[in-house]
C-alpha cells in the first residue's frame, strides 16, 4: 500500500514536471513570428521583474515568470544593462535576455554643423533627448580632455561631424568623442607645424578659422577671407568682424546696432586688435585648412553681396564703393 502512496506521488510529480516543462517551453518560444523591431527601453533603476512585466506589457514575450526564469538560470539578473534596445517579438526571449544585458543600445544619428557655437550643439542635441543642457554645457568647459587650450571652454574643438550615440550616453563620453575626432581630423603635425611656421599657436589658427567659418559658408570663398584677416593681422589693423560682436551678445535677434560694436569684451575685434582670446564657435576642416593657408592677396575688406558671397578689396576706397553698391543702395531701396 505504502509502495503504491510513494509510486502515485512520484508519477503526479512527474506529471507536474512535464506540464511544467511544456508550460516553460511554450513561455520560452517568441511571442510571434512578426520580425518588425521597435525600441524597448530599460529605464535606470529597474529591476529584473520590472523589465520582464514592461516585456509583457509590450507584447514582446508570452511570460513574465518564464522571462524571468531564464535570467536567473543564466544567472544575468543583474546583467541588464540601461538604454534602448531593438527587439522584435519574434525574438525568443533567451535572445531579448542576450540583447539588453549586451549593452549594444539603439544608436541615435545626430549631426553637428560646422560653426556651431558650444550653446547650439547643446540645444541641438537636448533637442534630441540625448542632453542634459546644463550638464553639457558644465562638462565643455574640461580643458583638461585637450592639451593647450589657454582658456576656459572647448569651444572649438567640438569637431563639427555625424556622430551616433545612445540615449544613455553621458554628456562627458559625448563631448569626450568630439573632442576625440578634433584630434584625429584636425590636430595633425602638418597642421602644427604650418602653424609654428606662420608664427601662431594651433589655439590662433583655431580662433582664426572660426571667425573663417562664420563669415562664409562657400568653400570658394574661405583662403579669400583668411587672406583678408591674415594681412590685417599682420598691418596691426582691427579684424572688425561682426561673429566676434555676437558672440558676446545675448540673445542675439539678427542685428548689430551701433551701441553693440561698443561693448567692452577681449572678443570684440572692433575695439580690440588682433584675434579674439580663443573661437567664436566650432570650426570645420575647410576653415581650419583656409586659416592655415590663406589666399596670396592684398585684399584688407570684403563686403556681404546679399547672396551669400562677398566682394573683396585691396583699398578702403574700394571696399567703400563695394559698400554703396551693394548694401547702402538696397537699404534705400
Amino acid at each position: 500500500m505504502r509502495t503504491k502512496l510513494i509510486s502515485s506521488c512520484w508519477g503526479f510529480l512527474a506529471i507536474i514536471l512535464i506540464v511544467a516543462g511544456l508550460l516553460f517551453f511554450k513561455a520560452s518560444l517568441p511571442m510571434s513570428d512578426n520580425t518588425q523591431s521597435q525600441v524597448f527601453e530599460v529605464k535606470s533603476g529597474m529591476t529584473l521583474k520590472q523589465v520582464s512585466q514592461e516585456l509583457l506589457g509590450q507584447n514582446l514575450i508570452r511570460s513574465a515568470n518564464a522571462f524571468q526564469a531564464i535570467a536567473l538560470i543564466q544567472d544575468k539578473e543583474k546583467l541588464i544593462k540601461v538604454g534602448e534596445y531593438y527587439i522584435s517579438p519574434s525574438m525568443p526571449p533567451a535572445e531579448i535576455l542576450q540583447r539588453i544585458t549586451s549593452g549594444k543600445t539603439v544608436l541615435h544619428s545626430v549631426t553637428i554643423p560646422e560653426g556651431y557655437r558650444i550653446t547650439e550643439i547643446a540645444n541641438l542635441l537636448e533637442k534630441r533627448d540625448l542632453v542634459d543642457k546644463n550638464i553639457f554645457l558644465q562638462q565643455a568647459k574640461n580643458v583638461q580632455l585637450l592639451e593647450g587650450v589657454p582658456t576656459g571652454s572647448l569651444e572649438g574643438y567640438l569637431f563639427p561631424d555625424t556622430y551616433h550615440f545612445g540615449k544613455r550616453t553621458t554628456e562627458a563620453i559625448i563631448i569626450n568623442k568630439m573632442v576625440e575626432t578634433f584630434k584625429e581630423r584636425a590636430l595633425k603635425q602638418e597642421f602644427l607645424k604650418r602653424a609654428g611656421d606662420m608664427g601662431f599657436s594651433y589655439h590662433e589658427i583655431i580662433t582664426l578659422a572660426s571667425l573663417i567659418e562664420k563669415e562664409t559658408g562657400k568653400d570658394s570663398e574661405r583662403k579669400q577671407i583668411s587672406s583678408v584677416f591674415h594681412n590685417r593681422l599682420k598691418k596691426n589693423m582691427l579684424l572688425q568682424t561682426d561673429p566676434t560682436v555676437i558672440y558676446v551678445i545675448d540673445m542675439f535677434d539678427g542685428n548689430i546696432r551701433k551701441r553693440d560694436l561698443k561693448i567692452d569684451s577681449p572678443y570684440n575685434t572692433y575695439l580690440y586688435k588682433g584675434l579674439p582670446p580663443g573661437p567664436i564657435a566650432n570650426p570645420g576642416l575647410k576653415s581650419i585648412i583656409a586659416a592655415l593657408y590663406p589666399a596670396n592677396t592684398s585684399n584688407l575688406y570684403f563686403v556681404s553681396k546679399q547672396d551669400g558671397s562677398h566682394k573683396f578689396s585691396a583699398t578702403l576706397n574700394e571696399h567703400n564703393r563695394a559698400v554703396q553698391k551693394y548694401q547702402l543702395r538696397k537699404i534705400r531701396r
